[in-house]
């Protein structure tokens, strides 16, 4: 199944074949589940496919919990935070999401074609900020801090930012990571007048209303090791609000784009709401086992967009993995996306069909396949809070509007071709939120 290459390394393409961090699928059905590939003067083991990912995600522990030195995030955190740390993180849960905001934001609109860009940054935004600081949708502060995220994360995507990680000699060269980092450290500026509004008067006293309320009132205890200096408060707060509002609303935006672009799969789903809920009622965290459907569809949208094909991962030793032995530093990618396409576990992988989460009698049902969030000691750390948040404004969403085409477009029209962005987000377009009788 693996191929062996130099070292022992699973089969090399070379130097000059393929430099492209996520391989397409003829370069898995032409080399196997993993392979080498050369990213620079790097040699990267890719792995393809449930099997093989499950394997190095779940069968390794510790062993491959390491990330690897990747430049532009060590020049942006400077190797503090969860996401940029080599050193595995902890397993930790993000505050419980409250009401979903989601539905507000289109309410302004009245019924006209609004765009699915302001669902992304005041809706599902907002329920990450909340992690931090809490925020009015119109407040001058988070309309900007929204602005520079925004812009960060199509700086991130960049090809001039990915060749820029595999040859670092250009940062001295042409300076392509200047632009991203100064919008960064505006954030951080942000991020910096918020903690020092929050730093209670006294150490550990004040209530804990947020994530960097903890982060701020640990730091003021006994912290033998630095782990909430504020440095290191500030980057772990910048991975939140970064990371948070980037995956959490780009899924919220494609959840809305497809349901525009589905309307049986919007009704089925309205259907529902309407006959567990009753009208008027909003959703709660505690609705969830009642409204299989719906929760079938959400889970399908993150499959179908695949909205980080994948995270680097590095050994932190020497590492057994499908029959070779990797060296300690060997940076391996683990590719969702080939995942949540694997002809084997998903019957129709290239199409969205909620029936992927449901039994022969419409229960909904768990996929060992379904790994967005990534698996094993690198998970990711805010899953509870996205997963909260996602089910409140999806539903919230939908048991109010009615998602439409603009006035002379069909669904078929809506375009569900991704956008180039450091996630696969979706193009920037419009939809009608008509209200609905049955929610108001």
């Amino acid at each position: 199944m693996w191929r062996a290459g130099p070292e022992g390394l699973p089969g090399d393409l070379g130097v000059g074949q393929q430099a492209d961090p996520c391989p397409s699928r003829p370069l898995a059905q032409q080399y196997g589940p993993a392979f080498t590939v050369h990213l620079g003067r790097q040699k990267t083991v890719v792995l393809t496919g449930y099997e093989a990912v499950r394997e190095a995600l779940l069968g390794t522990g510790q062993e491959l919990a390491g990330r690897p030195p990747i430049l532009i995030f060590q020049l942006i955190q400077g190797g503090g935070g969860p996401q940029a740390s080599s050193s595995p993180p902890g397993r930790a849960e993000g505050p419980p999401a409250s009401s979903p905001h989601a539905p507000s934001t289109a309410w302004a609109w009245g019924g006209r074609p609004w765009p699915t860009r302001s669902c992304r940054s005041r809706g599902a935004s907002r329920r990450s900020c909340t992690a931090t600081e809490q925020f009015y949708y119109r407040d001058p502060v988070f309309v900007s801090l929204l602005g520079l995220i925004d812009k960060v994360m199509v700086l991130l995507g960049t090809p001039s930012l990915q060749l820029f990680n595999i040859y670092p000699w250009l940062r001295a060269l042409l300076q392509l990571h200047r632009p991203v980092l100064r919008k960064v450290e505006a954030v951080r500026a942000i991020l910096r007048t918020l903690m020092e509004a929050r730093r209670p008067p006294a150490p550990g006293r004040g209530p804990v209303r947020s994530y960097l309320d903890a982060l701020i009132q640990q730091g003021q205890g006994k912290d033998p090791e630095g782990l909430f200096a504020e440095a290191n408060v500030v980057a772990c707060a910048l991975d939140m609000v970064m990371a948070g509002t980037e995956t959490t609303s780009a899924t919220l935006q494609w959840a809305a784009l497809l349901m525009g672009k589905h309307p049986s799969v919007q009704g089925r789903v309205q259907e529902e709401l309407d006959r567990v809920l009753g009208p008027g009622r909003p959703p709660r965290l505690e609705d969830q086992r009642s409204l299989p459907y719906t929760n079938a569809v959400l889970r399908e949208v993150q499959h179908f967009i695949t909205l980080l094909p994948h995270m680097p991962r590095c050994t932190a030793s020497d590492t057994q993995l499908g029959g070779y032995l990797l060296p300690k530093g060997t940076p391996v990618v683990p590719l969702l996306s080939s995942v949540l396409l694997d002809k084997t576990q998903w019957e129709t992988p290239r199409q969205l069909s909620p029936g992927h989460f449901l039994d022969a009698d419409g229960r909904f049902v768990k996929r060992a396949a379904f790994l967005p969030f990534s698996a094993g000691c690198r998970v990711c750390v805010g899953e509870s809070l996205a997963r909260s948040a996602l089910f409140l404004l999806f539903a919230g969403l939908l048991q109010r509007y009615r998602l439409l085409p603009p006035p002379g477009l069909s669904a078929a029209t809506l375009d569900t071709t991704p956008a180039l962005a450091f996630t696969t987000r979706p193009p920037a377009q419009a939809l009608c939120a008509v209200p609905r009788l049955q929610g108001r």
